[in-house]
């Protein structure tokens, strides 16, 4: 296998390719899918954010992803396939709860954490026994999954820590020239994350929160568990307390008006985020689905702004909003 150390390509900056997200040129899809099979990193566009891949049964291809994020082996990532027939190729086994999620959200942002195959290496599962697999919904991520002819691995195409991409402009503030190739498909529709449902129990549990909702988890499988449990090796990447976070310190508030004008105050420069805010403010959308598509956009942007802080009107706390609430406590965690 032809494979090259992580590392600058040369003194090149990554290669940028724009792909129609709808029609994917199947040359460039080709290409892309060609330096996957020889070990190398790949940005590609899904539904939710713009993900890293590589070979995910290629232990030496899956450490470049870490390398290049500066990712903890701690955390591990995700597998993607292109069609849900594919789990068998990473999971040893697939229990009954997995097949009814499958069924009603593949594909689609929905993660299942299952039993590892013996194929899959520690490096992507943090040495644990599971596997967090998805299929996305993705015409240009699903392609490209199947062109390659392996299961990708593929956290989010930014630092580790950092704010995820849903652009490709994104994806080189973090990662020029640590990366193979940009495939850029213009702006993923979801905005975060995908929901991580953990399977391997008698209960499923919620390990985290995002795009399909409890509800409706619940309305397939009943109740569920919620939290990362007892156990020593993540099973679920995002759940480091400190996570999705521009270099800009994130203040949440109540009342944002209110913090902003405190903080201009002390001497600070501040924006502040959030629906119907009326002072110095960035709106964004008032419903769930509305504001995660724009949240992460929004915070890139105000991030090359020169801010001393970003100020965000804490959305309610109820169920519709929980991946929202997860992504802006985990940015505003203190370093």
């Amino acid at each position: 296998m032809s494979w090259r150390p992580w590392g600058p390509v040369g003194n090149m900056n990554t290669e940028v390719l724009s792909i129609d997200p709808h029609a994917p040129d199947a040359a460039l899809i080709e290409r892309a899918a060609g330096l996957i099979r020889g070990g190398r990193l790949v940005a590609f566009p899904t539904e939710t954010v713009y993900g890293l891949g590589a070979n995910a049964l290629d232990a030496a291809a899956v450490r470049a992803i870490f390398a290049a994020k500066g990712r903890p082996p701690s955390n591990p990532v995700i597998v993607h396939v292109s069609e849900p027939a594919q789990v068998r190729n990473v999971a040893s086994d697939w229990p009954e709860t997995a097949t009814k999620l499958a069924a009603a959200f593949w594909p689609g942002p929905l993660t299942l954490v299952v039993p590892k195959s013996p194929t899959v290496p520690d490096e992507v599962t943090a040495g644990g026994p599971t596997v967090a697999v998805r299929c996305p919904n993705h015409p240009v991520a699903r392609v490209l999954i199947a062109a390659a002819g392996v299961p990708v691995a593929a956290p989010s195409a930014n630092r580790s820590t950092e704010l995820s991409p849903t652009l490709g402009d994104h994806v080189l503030k973090g990662m020029n020239g640590r990366i193979d190739l940009v495939l850029d498909g213009g702006p993923c529709p979801g905005g975060i994350e995908s929901t991580v449902v953990d399977v391997t129990g008698p209960v499923a549990r919620l390990l985290r929160p995002g795009l399909v909702t409890v509800a409706m988890l619940e309305a397939v499988v009943g109740a569920l568990a919620v939290g990362a449990g007892s156990d020593s090796i993540a099973r679920s990447p995002g759940l480091m307390a400190k996570h999705y976070s521009p270099r800009t310190p994130v203040v949440l508030a109540d009342d944002a008006d209110a913090e902003n004008q405190q903080l201009r105050d002390a001497g600070l420069r501040v924006i502040s985020v959030g629906p119907d805010l009326v002072y110095d403010s960035r709106s964004i959308p008032d419903d769930p689905a509305g504001y995660a598509a724009v949240l992460y956009a929004v915070l890139h942007e105000l991030d090359d702004g020169r801010f001393d802080r970003i100020v965000v009107a804490m959305p309610p706390d109820t169920p519709e909003w929980a991946a929202v609430r997860d992504r802006l406590t985990r940015a505003a965690a203190p370093g």
